[in-house]
């Protein structure tokens, strides 16, 4: 009876030994998933703080563009409104053209007439 005593004990203390190096090995894994977790959460902050800026620098983008279509709105009206005056200054220029063509033919006309009379 004692001898099954002293085998008991040593199996308890073995199964006891064996549980402690499970728990310990449990313990050893659960600090290296808080670690993993904390260099993930890291990770993630890191990640997060990034897309901020670059949702910052999208929405300064986003305003710049704005400014250079509402400044190539104005740069388009002051085009279409050189082209008009280009266009009514041709068309004055053309004018004036054919008014000097047909005081030079009149003037061709008078001076003989007037040089013969």
């Amino acid at each position: 009876f004692h001898r099954q005593a002293e085998q008991t004990c040593r199996q308890l203390v073995r199964t006891q030994e064996e549980h402690e190096c499970l728990l310990q090995a449990a313990v050893e894994q659960a600090e290296g998933l808080e670690h993993n977790l904390r260099s993930a959460e890291a990770m993630l902050a890191e990640r997060a703080a990034q897309l901020k800026d670059a949702q910052a620098q999208i929405s300064r983008n986003k305003l710049l563009i704005e400014g250079l279509r509402e400044e190539n709105r104005g740069f388009a009206m002051a085009l279409q409104a050189a082209e008009l005056k280009q266009k009514s200054t041709e068309e004055r220029n053309q004018l004036l053209e054919e008014q000097a063509s047909a005081l030079k033919q009149l003037i061709r006309k008078i001076t003989p007439a007037s040089l013969s009379g």
